[in-house]
């Protein structure tokens, strides 16, 4: 039982980690036309933000810390925010 619960929490880690990497490469990519169109934070300060969550997550490898979740918020608001369709 704790072998499953060991492999769960890394695998909750592992995909959580990709989807901040992924937020972060996102951001670095999209041109700053996009952050003033769909009238959001500017995007230097999105790429602190994020930045600050893949290092945190590297730092704190825990899935359940308070850092990780605030920082799993922050790339989930960040993809719903410029990779959705825009209104």
């Amino acid at each position: 039982m704790l072998e499953i619960q060991s492999a769960l929490s890394l695998a909750i880690t592992v995909g959580l980690f990709v989807v901040k990497v992924f937020a972060l490469i996102d951001c670095v990519r999209r041109p700053r036309i996009d952050f003033e169109i769909r009238q959001t934070l500017e995007k230097n300060a999105w790429l602190v933000i994020l930045g600050l969550t893949v290092a945190a997550h590297l730092i704190f490898w825990s899935p359940l810390g308070l850092l990780n979740l605030i920082g799993t918020v922050a790339a989930l608001v960040y993809l719903a925010q410029l990779r959705s369709p825009a209104a």
